[in-house]
């Protein structure tokens, strides 16, 4: 099944190997290359996907917000991804706009890797929603210090949210 990421597209889900939605015309093969195969999660101002590309799976975010403050700071987001080399945070893998069929905005989007595992939704769900360890507490924030260190900060960055609310 191939997804189609036009927000207006009444009926999203086509077959696998066209090129174009059946029922919006909107491109299935962004950039020629990204083939969405199903929605991952949706916040305020973005969805993310995964795709297909070369039999690798892929991350697609894309920006739901037509503001030009929101489109910076995920243009800043996709910069600072390319540049950036962790193995707590996904590598960036390219950034373009869509155009879907029939509409005057443009839709931003970000590839990026998909870093295989559970979030933590999923892993204390699978824990039957027990306590953590203390320890393993522990561990888990020296990581995300050592994640967070080695990301410039920006206070823009940590304004989003601000964008997104209004």
């Amino acid at each position: 099944m191939t997804l189609c990421i036009n927000p207006q597209c009444p009926r999203p889900q086509n077959s696998k190997n066209i090129l174009f939605c059946q029922a919006c015309g909107s491109e299935l093969l962004l950039e020629g290359r990204y083939r969405v195969t199903h929605q991952l999660g949706a916040g305020g101002f973005a969805k993310t996907f995964e795709v297909n590309h070369s039999n690798t799976l892929k991350v697609l975010k894309v920006l739901m917000l037509d503001d030009a403050k929101a489109v910076s700071l995920f243009q800043q987001e996709a910069q600072v991804l390319r540049h950036l080399n962790h193995p707590g945070i996904p590598k960036g893998d390219g950034y373009f706009t869509f155009s879907p069929k029939n509409s005057q905005v443009p839709l931003h989007c970000l590839v990026m890797e998909k870093i295989e595992g559970l979030d933590l939704y999923q892993y204390m769900e699978q824990r039957g929603n027990r306590p953590i360890d203390e320890k393993l507490a522990l561990l888990w924030l020296t990581q995300l210090a050592n994640i967070l260190h080695e990301v410039p900060c920006d206070r823009s960055i940590l304004n989003i949210q601000q964008i997104a609310g209004s």
